[in-house]
């Protein structure tokens, strides 16, 4: 009974560390396309309105407007911050999964309390954003168990109890 318990729990540990590992890569990327985005900004504000402004497609270059070049940037700028926020928040829930005991119902309720707390003042985002996400997510974990058929089984052989 006592293994039965432990592999369960490992197997949740492993589970949770391994989508801990996988949103602290998603903020890395999302901080670099930031910071990407913010730089291109800051450029494109040196120039003047009548300069030909390029946009790179693969190995193509676009001529773009350069006030449509700014809005296509502010808008990356945007959407990175909230999924950053949103990551965060995902973060700090599995962090808060995985290092703390929660074992009575009050320090669930403190704990669902900070949670909700944190997601207020962190994210206001809109249902179309989290759809994205989900289908992001969603696609990222189809492509995780396809590369790791191991992790597939070990997930699998969790679900069936």
């Amino acid at each position: 009974m006592a293994l039965y318990a432990f592999v369960e729990i490992q197997g949740r540990m492993i589970e949770t560390t391994a989508k801990l590992k996988q949103i602290q890569n998603q903020m890395r990327t999302k901080e670099a396309e930031k910071k990407r985005a913010y730089l291109t900004l800051e450029e494109l504000r040196l120039l003047s309105d009548d300069t030909n402004t390029y946009k790179s497609i693969g190995r193509t270059f676009v001529l773009e407007p350069k006030p449509f070049l700014m809005d296509e940037q502010e808008k990356k700028l945007k959407d990175s911050e909230t999924a950053i926020a949103s990551l965060q928040i995902a973060s700090f829930t599995l962090n808060t999964l995985l290092h703390s005991r929660i074992k009575t119902p009050e320090r669930c309720k403190f704990y669902d309390k900070a949670i909700k707390s944190k997601t207020r003042r962190l994210v206001k985002t809109s249902k179309e954003y989290l759809e994205k996400q989900l289908t992001e997510v969603e696609t990222n974990l189809r492509e995780l168990l396809q590369q790791d058929p191991g992790l597939a089984r070990q997930i699998m052989s969790m679900a069936v109890v």
